[in-house]
């Protein structure tokens, strides 16, 4: 959530600007009589400070202020921090709410809010029946058959069934109120019961599709007031990471269809597009950043977050959008203007070989002397052989270095290069993108693996990846 955080850092209001107030939250928590409360609320899977409010030696604490808080989950916290208590933030704004620290649930109690009450009334069922699952799995000691097991196991589907009740009457009773939204949130889709699957049997493909399918059932993203919950971020994330495939394709496809619903929301719609962005733009699996280069040439290129982004937001998206377009898995790879070791230049696609890696690096990079040697060593001993040519790019640390550690390190075979001064500050002038960018080099060592075609087949991988990716590719298809 780094992204989002810089994007909302700005987005609530300063809490003292007027004195006439459009909310007021008066706290009273036993047993603090001095000190501070802390109003915070929870936005995707983090919480934030908010306001403060000292306590009076009535132990009361008011948090005002001149504009209506966005709908949410808030939270007053403890002068030490070390707990608090959650209300509900939506159209009743003026309330009072009061607790006893050592029995929060039991002592809880709102004052001016139906939604508080509500949610405070909730809160105590839950607990109560939680309470109660708790002692049950104690007397389960047994097994599935053991009459004491099987008891306990049966009192327990009778209390969750009681607990869903209770959820269903409240939707059904307040069907805008933000439990509501909350409990759609929670829900998982009921996979239908095999009997109702093609061919009268169970057929993981369909309970898989239907699933998928029905994930987001109930679920509105234009509603704004689910950001600040604890629970959007996490089901938002399971859906990307473990229900979708992960191919860009599908990914590409589904986050488009989240963005359309939220589109009816300025605020959802940046939240869902900044989550996706924050996912993708340094993604945890090699060529899902082809997801946000989706992003940033459907969304980001056409101004459709030009409304929101500050000038730090959006130079950091748009330098790395177009340093990430030009890489792309399945892309070919960008020409490299550059000389070898007696100056002579160099054209990649003069190159004739089932593969082609190219490694980026400095030898005055700790981590490249390392890896450099052990690239070498499995060129020497099984790539050459194969065919294989490999080209070392030097990014930084001066051509004496350069040459001197090519020499005692034997990097023979290589096609050595770098990129002169000349040729750099042509390509400067000119505006065009350099090698880094194009390449996304701003570390050192890089690898990539190229094709036969030198379409960019693996990226920024070490060398033992690179010949597992080869290995893979000369596999013949069954």
């Amino acid at each position: 959530m780094r992204l989002l955080l810089l994007l909302f850092a700005s987005t609530l209001i300063n809490m003292n600007a007027s004195s006439q107030s459009a909310y007021e939250i008066k706290a009273n928590i036993t047993p603090y009589k001095s000190g501070y409360l802390y109003l915070a609320y929870h936005f995707g899977s983090k919480q934030y400070l908010l306001d403060s409010a000292k306590i009076n030696a009535n132990g009361d604490a008011i948090f005002s202020g001149p504009e209506k808080l966005p709908g949410g989950v808030y939270m007053i916290v403890f002068p030490a921090k070390n707990g608090w208590i959650e209300c509900i933030m939506d159209k009743e704004q003026q309330f009072s709410v009061s607790a006893d620290s050592s029995d929060l649930i039991n002592s809880l109690a709102y004052q001016g809010s139906s939604d508080n009450t509500i949610f405070g009334n909730y809160q105590k069922k839950s607990a109560e029946i939680g309470a109660q699952m708790v002692g049950l799995k104690t007397q389960m000691t047994g097994k599935p058959g053991d009459p004491t097991y099987d008891a306990a196991n049966a009192k327990m589907k009778i209390l969750g069934k009681e607990m869903q009740e209770y959820r269903d009457n409240l939707q059904a009773q307040h069907p805008t109120h933000l439990l509501t939204a909350i409990f759609n949130l929670l829900k998982e889709p009921a996979i239908p019961a095999a009997s109702e699957h093609p061919g009268g049997k169970y057929d993981s493909v369909f309970a898989y599709q239907f699933y998928k399918n029905h994930y987001w059932d109930g679920v509105s993203f234009s509603d704004a007031r689910l950001m600040r919950t604890p629970v959007l971020q996490t089901k938002f994330d399971r859906y990307f990471d473990e229900v979708l495939p992960q191919t860009t394709d599908s990914l590409n496809h589904y986050a488009d269809q989240v963005l359309a619903a939220a589109k009816p929301s300025e605020e959802m719609f940046k939240y869902v597009l900044s989550s996706l962005t924050d996912k993708y733009v340094n993604p945890k699996f090699m060529g899902l950043d082809a997801v946000f280069v989706h992003l940033f040439e459907t969304y980001y290129i056409t101004g459709q977050a030009d409304s929101w982004m500050n000038e730090k937001y959006r130079k950091y998206i748009f330098d790395r959008g177009y340093s990430l377009m030009a890489n792309v898995l399945g892309k070919k790879a960008a020409e490299l203007p550059m000389v070898d070791t007696l100056g002579k230049p160099f054209s990649l696609y003069t190159l004739q070989a089932p593969f082609t890696i190219i490694c980026f690096w400095d030898p005055t990079c700790g981590h490249c002397k390392e890896e450099v040697p052990k690239v070498d060593s499995i060129f020497q001993a099984k790539w050459k052989q194969e065919g294989v040519k490999l080209i070392g790019v030097m990014t930084d640390g001066g051509k004496d270095n350069w040459l001197k550690f090519i020499k005692e390190h034997k990097l023979n075979g290589w096609i050595h290069l770098h990129q002169t001064d000349e040729t750099r500050d042509k390509i400067t002038k000119a505006g065009t993108p350099g090698y880094r960018q194009l390449y996304d080099v701003y570390q050192t060592p890089v690898m990539y693996l190229l094709d036969k075609d030198k379409n960019i087949v693996a990226k920024k991988i070490n060398y033992k990846q690179v010949d597992d990716f080869m290995a893979f590719r000369r596999k013949p298809v069954k």
